[in-house]
């Protein structure tokens, strides 16, 4: 445990965890298999019971920066039809996501204890 005040080798940032849940979201999503970007939206929102949503116009960039750093890889769909794009997830992207799911515990571990004890203080 670390004093008040003092760095931890692992400090918390809290603007960049916000900023990596949605990479999280959709790593997690084409764990269960390549989607394409619409499906990814629906399957992040039904799994996290409404929780979390993508807003339009920002998960296509999200897509787009994961897919050049090499995290997720996207390919034109082939057949009959509208092509859509389809993203699966890469060795890459699952470390990643592997990596990153005990750190996001452990933050809303923290995150939990300071609220659980914040209500048990007198007002």
């Amino acid at each position: 445990m670390t004093k008040p005040g003092s760095r931890s080798t692992q400090e918390f940032d809290a603007q960049g965890f916000a900023r990596g849940i949605h990479e999280l979201l959709i790593l997690a999503a084409l764990r269960e298999g390549p989607r394409h970007g619409y499906q990814i939206a629906l399957d992040v929102e039904a799994h996290s019971n409404g929780v979390f949503r993508f807003r339009h116009g920002t998960l296509y960039p999200i897509l787009h920066r994961m897919d050049v750093n090499g995290l997720i890889l996207g390919r034109w769909s082939s057949g009959s039809g509208r092509r859509k794009k389809i993203y699966s997830l890469t060795d890459a992207g699952r470390r990643h996501l592997n990596g990153q799911t005990d750190r996001v515990q452990e933050v809303l571990s923290g995150l939990t204890r300071m609220l659980r004890r914040a209500r048990e203080l007198p007002a």
